[in-house]
């Protein structure tokens, strides 16, 4: 892949901004933690206002089904403008236009690191960031139409973006044939965030300074970035929430799910939680 996008992907709650954090922290190797309003690679690969600044005609005179037939090509321009590798967040689904090109276009593309995380835990934060019932949730989890800004009628700062079900999307992105993938569990980067971040470096090509990296990790620690948020707000927070950094724990699921919720995720997604270790054989859920 000769491109200079790499694609950070995630279905929504999944650690993609804490991620930014980590990579804006040691890109630019500061005396001081990072600004979470000012990340490096910009909005998110789905803003509107990418589109309107590469585009001769703004996403508002458009269908959305128009508007994904051209984003592939402002992919494509962004990628032929940069001097160096370009991080962007996505939470689109890995689909296809309605011409059968992919929507982020691979020509685009140095590679993507795919945040994942046990959507036990997904629930529970999805709900409480879209200021909905867990209920709610676990339905929209298990929808294959599910999208975000899909009223037309409706002018908002981003675009349609196709999340389909939560496995649907998990493998929309990780079983696309000949796409340079990294995977990073959630769960992991919590555990040894040193590690993992290392890896996604090497991954992306970057020189690996364990100094630098260490600085970056302490930069990005939860609670640094959460008080950040109290003080100074942060922009990617959905308005009727309450705050987007809220817990940033591993298995805060299992005080806050009912059981006939967690019963529904692992029907509707057993078979990728076990896939990629979120159940014993069993069936059990493991974190």
């Amino acid at each position: 892949m000769s491109g200079k996008i790499y694609w950070l992907a995630s279905y929504p709650k999944s650690g993609n901004t804490w991620l930014r954090i980590l990579l804006t922290n040691y890109l630019r190797n500061a005396g001081e933690p990072a600004d979470i309003n000012s990340l490096d690679g910009g909005p998110i690969a789905s803003a509107r206002q990418v589109f309107d600044d590469n585009v001769g005609v703004e996403a508002s005179d458009l269908t959305q089904d128009e508007i994904e037939r051209y984003r592939p090509f402002v992919y494509d321009l962004l990628s032929a403008r940069a001097t160096e590798p370009l991080f962007l967040k996505v939470h689109d689904a890995y689909t296809r236009t309605a011409a059968g090109v992919p929507l982020l276009s691979k020509s685009a593309t140095a590679g993507a690191i795919y945040l994942l995380r046990n959507p036990l835990d997904v629930a529970v934060s999805f709900a409480h960031h879209s200021a909905t019932t867990v209920e709610r949730m676990v339905e929209r989890m298990g929808d294959p139409a599910f999208a975000f800004v899909e009223n037309p009628h409706k002018l908002h700062n981003q675009l349609r973006q196709h999340l389909l079900t939560w496995s649907g999307h998990v493998t929309s992105w990780v079983d696309e044939p000949g796409l340079r993938i990294h995977i990073v569990r959630y769960e992991d980067l919590k555990a040894d965030t040193i590690a993992q971040f290392t890896a996604v470096l090497r991954f992306c090509g970057l020189p690996v300074e364990p100094g630098r990296v260490a600085k970056a990790v302490e930069f990005s620690r939860f609670e640094r970035v959460k008080a950040q948020e109290e003080a100074h707000g942060f922009g990617e927070k959905m308005p009727k929430a309450s705050s987007f950094f809220r817990k940033g724990v591993v298995g805060s699921w299992r005080e806050e799910l009912a059981a006939d919720q967690v019963e529904r995720i692992i029907v509707d997604h057993g078979e990728v939680m076990r896939r990629f270790g979120y159940l014993t054989a069993d069936g059990d859920p493991i974190y």
